[in-house]
């Protein structure tokens, strides 16, 4: 088993101006995991830069309010709202609110650096 206590993970500066703090990942859980759990946030009327990775995500929105759109179709997201991002998808999400976004994002297989592509 692997626990993860919120308060013990350090956030880091992702490269789509998000702060990321990584959950679980194969990387750094015994439990022979193949996706990732992470946490994002964005603070008011800041966006992630377009970006795709080869891989799906789920992103669960944890707190306020914003844009997410995959290939040029937007979704707006709110408090307990999900989406299902396919592989490969032309995207960016963006905070619309005036609190920071935070959002839990589920990636499988597990995120890995080389299948991301920033596109801006």
């Amino acid at each position: 088993m692997s626990l993860k206590r919120n308060e013990e993970i350090k956030s880091v500066q992702g490269d789509e101006d998000t702060k990321i703090k990584q959950y679980f990942h194969p990387h750094n859980t015994s439990n022979g995991i193949n996706y990732s759990l992470a946490q994002f946030t964005l603070e008011p009327g800041a966006k992630s830069k377009i970006h795709k990775i080869r891989s799906s995500e789920i992103y669960y929105i944890l707190e306020g309010n914003g844009v997410l759109e995959i290939n040029n179709e937007k979704f707006h997201l709110c408090k307990n709202d999900s989406v299902y991002v396919p592989p490969n998808s032309e995207q960016f999400i963006k905070n619309i609110g005036s609190s920071e976004l935070v959002f839990l994002c589920i990636v499988e297989p597990a995120w890995k650096q080389e299948d991301e592509k920033i596109l801006e």
